[in-house]
């Protein structure tokens, strides 16, 4: 199986979250979007623990079986189609959410999120 971690879900993991800990040591893969790790950076710089923060992240980064996933032409279409499919429900989302949407639907994974929002999404397989 090839889950994606949310921001919220990276965090819950590195709080020690026994069931994400369980999800991402039973994956095949495990995908952390570019949106995420932005995310994540975002809160190191204005955190007091940054530094320390942006260690746990590279050594996680760097794990067998861990990558980070980027926005190609290909997810552009798959983010185009989302943003359209959510415009005619009525119900956006975040636009960073968005984007993980489509990557997490262009790779065909999982995704591991504590985000409601994310239902409005049928097709996304969410952990």
């Amino acid at each position: 199986m090839k889950v994606a971690l949310d921001t919220n879900r990276y965090v819950d993991l590195m709080r020690g979250d026994a069931e994400v800990r369980a999800l991402v040591e039973g994956a095949r893969k495990v995908l952390v979007p570019f949106v995420v790790v932005a995310e994540l950076r975002a809160g190191f710089a204005v955190g007091v623990r940054g530094r320390a923060n942006e260690r746990f992240l590279q050594r996680f980064l760097g794990t067998a079986g861990v990558e980070v996933v980027y926005a190609t032409d290909a997810t552009t279409h798959h983010y185009a189609a989302l943003f359209r499919q959510l415009r005619q429900q009525g119900t956006p989302v975040p636009t960073n959410d968005l984007w993980i949407a489509a990557l997490v639907t262009e790779h065909g994974a999982r995704l591991c999120t504590r985000d409601a929002h994310f239902g409005k999404l049928a097709q996304l397989d969410l952990v």
